[in-house]
């Protein structure tokens, strides 16, 4: 031990003496250079300020319009100067809405100790510059949309530098060895960037630091045991990224810390049994979706300033035993996706010691092993409590009314894939802020409760595999806010009520199969809900022909009930992706026509009377009423019919024989097409793009840089060059050319060749080429940087539309309609291309995943994180496989962002609230508060500004709540003015995109309903 903490000192001595040199070479290099350009003054800070207004190309608030020579600089809006030299020493336009680059000539405000310009929407890279910054302290750019990587000349020559906040922007590289440098800094915050590498173990320099945020970056490696060394250090926060390994010991005996959020990594290891005692001043646990095993330690109890804990997703195993009387502040309890309990009586005796607990909002257990029946215990929680998930364990027994009526703030309540027995209690019509209720997968019996109909706040209610009977409840139909109605599987009966029929907020699913309603067919129950819809029961009647009249049905599931009858005439007409018939009593001839062509789309399985169709079909052959023209047409018929088959049998033959000799000439593995597009050489490329000049340069991501070339005959393209020294360069240009060289869809960007040769230089160069998309990426339209990129304004609704329908059309051909399913893995504004036309065109195939259906299981070939943070879905981050659905919830954030016009990574999407949340709770009361303004009619946008500013612009508390007043006298004004169709379509739309982005991978539409659906907003809009 002794030998191994010596070499670690000697190697911590050489780093520092390798910082030292550095930092003397560097500032002797900056006094040298200031020294010999000029002598700062009080001119040289004016000039500077008037050549940052420069590279602000966007002002919406006019706050740079005083920045003129007829007041004097200091007294310019957001600039503080010195009382002894007129020079100025704090730089703050927090929250002013400006667009642009910050300019390098901020290094000539060399007095300057406050920096600070946070969200805004300021692009390109941190200057360099800001290294002359030699007396800065607070340095705060977060939530813009800055790139390139974190100035070395930063770390090494600001060391008074005490605060430094960058979080939110779009910073690239490492986090530089020289931050050991800044041996002042107490704040240091980068996360929500694409930061790689490992944490620099400089970081142990840092005596004075007591804030670490690196969260949500891309960072890898294990956490440096030099974190030893950082005595004051509060907040620890690493979360979302792909850190590995065991956590350094010493960290968990720093007294100091009351923050420990290291969620979403691959780290491993137990909990120390002394933790509690350790640290005392714990507030928030993080330790969710890692790999920690062991047990709980009840130790934790003794740490009483508890006020999260979430350990969810890991590995951890056996009873809980802290007791929780001593966590008084506690808040949020979240220990689902675990290996907790033992299915006996006793695993919830803990909730016992939560009755102390009067501030606990969640309570989260789900998918564990605990058993036993609820105990009464349950009773005393917090009155607090909004959400409450029980589900997947092993708990059985009856619910009494009173072990949770006393909840009446409960939002969501997930109770489902249980063994609970005996009737659903009618108290759970006393939740009147339920919006979420999940009983599914239990063996409830009896009636579903009329007072569910007083759940006037529920959107989402799950009974489904239960055994209830009797009717559906028309009390249901109360439920004017219910999206989804899932009550399969269980012993309905009767015909379904009109109430629940005709609610109009059933926009997601009703899904009434598996059950014994009867009736007729009610045509209500049909249109604009998806399938499965009311199979498995015991409908009667003859399906109705005014089915025909609901052009926007695509899949339909009337299979396994009582119908009778013909098919009607008018059901050909509709094009079906998917229409089941199957287990009815049809009859009648089965027409060849429409749909009827395709066995794929059509099942008719067990309707014994009916006939014909297509040969697939397999249906008996119709009767046919001989005729009675005579023997010699019956010859002539008969020679015919031999005639026919002997064509048939020789063309067939052949095209065996053909088939066969070509298969010898080829080699037994496919040939990819990307051998079969057209060869360019390097030199080609070169003289294309102008030696891939600068000027050229069109966009650069984290494996390459793309530029803009011409080829032979004036074919305008883009180049993607693969930067072969970046780790997983080669592996995805091996995907783009795998997924895009074989696959043709007007909605993907098309490629002209994969290259892959040798430079001017003898080094191996890879490239892509496309076909150039004049309109350049959503991104620019979405988010523009420039003023030349100022477009938003000319996307339209039906532009947006258009597009989303593009991006589904793309997705649905990649996962549906492939030989081999492909998964795009990062779907995001700056995949998606425009073309011309602003057709749309998904790109981008570097983190394509190919899945093969081997052994009938979907395998492909990497886990962990995929895609980009932000739009990559949950289940990634937990190490799971890439699948539809995680596409499935990038393109839902995509829609959230196209029709918002926020980021997912907006500054507003922390303590709980996500996109998904955001735009779900605004829905549909305060639907025009969350819309891009730039979606919304002119006249609309303008009744909302003169009625009362945007609320989110406010930032004295008095003005906020002066401004909600206001905002929603505007709201119904708006609403009154904005036609009707308009708002309904908006509000399709952003249901869709919520159905794609919820955190359950399972709960997810797929992209053939989604491409389906969007198609039917888009013709109801005129």
């Amino acid at each position: 031990m002794k030998l191994q903490k010596s070499k670690s000192c000697d190697i911590c001595s050489t780093q520092s003496l390798h910082l030292i040199l550095i930092w003397f070479s560097f500032n002797l290099l900056c006094k040298q250079t200031l020294t010999a350009a000029f002598v700062p003054s009080n001119e040289t800070d004016q000039m500077a300020l008037l050549k940052f207004k420069q590279g602000i190309d966007r002002d919406p608030h006019s706050v740079l319009s005083s920045w003129n020579d007829s007041v004097n600089f200091c007294n310019w809006v957001g600039i503080t100067c010195s009382l002894r030299h007129p020079r100025v020493t704090a730089l703050n336009l927090t929250g002013r809405g400006l667009r642009g680059i910050i300019s390098p000539f901020v290094g000539n405000l060399t007095f300057l100790r406050f920096f600070i310009l946070p969200n805004n929407s300021l692009c390109g890279e941190i200057p360099q510059e800001v290294g002359y910054l030699r007396r800065l302290q607070v340095l705060d750019l977060s939530n813009n949309t800055l790139a390139g990587v974190l100035p070395v000349s930063l770390m090494m020559n600001c060391t008074d530098l005490m605060n430094i906040d960058i979080s939110r922007n779009n910073l690239t590289g490492k986090i530089p060895m020289e931050v050991g440098f800044l041996v002042k800094l107490i704040i240091f915050q980068v996360g929500v960037n694409n930061l790689t590498g490992a944490i620099p173990p400089t970081i142990g320099n840092l005596s004075s630091l007591e804030a670490f945020h690196v969260a949500y970056n891309n960072l890898e490696g294990h956490v440096p045991e030099e974190i030893e060394r950082l005595k004051r250090l509060s907040v620890f926060n690493i979360a979302a990224n792909n850190l590995s390994g065991t956590i350094p010991s010493s960290l968990y005996n720093m007294s100091s810390i009351k923050g420990l959020s290291m969620s979403y990594n691959l780290l491993r290891g137990t909990l120390p049994e002394n933790i509690g005692i350790t640290l005392p001043n714990l507030q928030i646990l993080n330790l969710g979706s890692n790999q920690f095993s062991g047990p709980i330690p009840a130790s934790l109890s003794n740490a009483s300033q508890l006020q999260i804990v979430t350990i969810n997703d890991n590995n951890f195993v056996g009873q809980i035993t802290i007791n929780f009387g001593n966590l008084r502040e506690l808040q949020w309890l979240a220990f689902a996706i675990n290996n907790l309990g033992s299915n006996s009586s006793n695993d919830l005796d803990f909730i016992r010691s939560l009755r102390n607990c009067s501030n606990l909002g969640i309570l989260d257990i789900s998918r564990n092993n605990f058993g036993g029946v609820l105990p009464a215990s349950l009773a005393n929680l917090s009155a607090q409590l909004d959400l409450l998930y029980l589900q997947s364990n092993q708990l059985s027994g009856n619910i009494t009314g009173a072990i949770l009526e006393n909840y009446i703030n409960l939002i969501s309540l997930r109770m489902g894939d249980n063994l609970f027995t005996g009737t659903i209690p009618s108290s759970f019509g006393k939740f009147q802020s339920m919006q979420w209720l999940y009983l599914s997968g239990n063996k409830f019996d009896g009636q579903i409760p009329s007072s569910l109909g007083n759940l006037s706040q529920l959107s989402y209610l799950f009974l489904s595999n239960n055994m209830l009977e009797g009717s559906i409840p028309p009390s249901l139909g109360n439920c004017q806010r219910l999206q989804y109605l899932e009550i399969s599987g269980n012993k309905l009966s009767g015909a379904i009520p009109q109430q629940v029929i005709g609610m109009s907020s059933l926009s997601l699913a009703l899904n009434l199969s598996k059950n014994s309603l009867n009736g007729t067919l009610p045509l209500e129950v049909v249109p604009e809900l998806g399938r499965p819809l009311p199979a498995w029961n015991s409908f009667q009647g003859m399906i109705p022909s005014a089915l025909a009249s609901l052009k926007a049905i695509q899949d339909l599931d009337l299979s396994r009930n009582k119908l009778s009858g013909p098919i009607p005439i008018d059901l050909y007409k509709i094009p079906f992706s998917y229409l089941n018939l199957s287990y009815n009593n049809l009859e009648g001839e089965v027409l060849q026509i429409g749909s009827f062509r395709n066995a794929s789309e059509v099942l008719l399985t067990g309707n014994i009377k009916l006939c014909g169709g297509v040969p697939t079909l397999k249906l008996p052959a119709c009767p046919v009423t001989v005729s009675k023209r005579g023997k010699k047409h019956k010859i002539k018929l008969i020679i015919i019919i031999v005639c026919g088959v002997m064509c048939f049998l020789l063309i067939s033959f052949s095209v065996v024989v053909c088939w066969r000799r070509k298969s010898k000439e080829k080699p037994s593995s496919a040939v990819s097409t990307v051998e079969h597009l057209p060869k360019v050489s390097y030199r080609r490329l070169y003289e294309a793009t102008g030696g891939f000049s600068t000027s050229n340069l069109i966009g650069s991501g984290g494996f390459g840089s793309v530029y803009k070339g011409i080829l032979d005959q004036g074919q305008s393209v883009a180049v993607k060059v693969f930067n072969l020294q970046q780790i997983g360069a080669s592996k995805s240009f091996i995907a783009e050319c795998n997924s895009l060289g074989n696959i043709r869809h007007r909605n993907l960007v098309k490629i002209i060749t994969c290259c892959s040769s040798i430079d001017y230089n003898h080094n191996e160069f890879k490239a892509v080429v496309y076909k150039f998309m004049t309109n350049g990426s959503l991104e620019k339209w979405l988010h523009p940087c420039t003023e030349s990129e100022d477009q938003t304004g000319n996307l339209s609704f039906i532009q947006r539309l258009n597009i989303a329908i593009d991006e589904a059309a793309a997705l649905h051909y990649l996962h549906d309609q492939c030989e081999t399913t492909v998964l795009h893995c990062d779907i995001k504004p700056s995949n998606v291309l425009l073309d011309h036309n602003m057709t749309a065109h998904l790109s981008d195939f570097g983190l394509a995943r190919l899945l093969s259906t081997s052994n009938s299981q979907a395998q492909s070939s990497t886990v962990g994180m995929k895609g980009t943070i932000g739009y990559a879905a949950p289940e990634y981050g937990m190490g799971g496989q890439a699948s539809k659905e995680g596409d499935v919830y990038s393109y839902g954030i995509l829609v959230l962002e196209m029709f918002t016009g926020r980021r997912p990574t907006d500054e507003i999407f922390e303590s709980g609230l996500n996109f998904h949340s955001f735009v779900e709770n605004a829905l549909p009361e305060k639907l025009l508060q969350i819309v891009n303004p730039t979606v919304v009619p002119r006249e609309v946008t303008e009744t909302e500004t003169a009625a009362g500013e945007d609320r989110y612009s406010y930032e004295d508390e008095k003005d906020q709540i002066e401004a909600e007043e206001e905002g929603e006298a505007s709201y119904k004004l708006v609403m009154r003015k904005m036609d009707g169709n308009m708002q309904s379509c908006l509000h399709s739309v952003l249901n869709i995109a919520l159905a794609c982005s919820v955190e359950s991978p399972w709960d997810r539409m797929n992209m053939a309903d989604v491409t389906r659906e969007l198609h039917r907003i888009k013709k109801c809009f005129p």
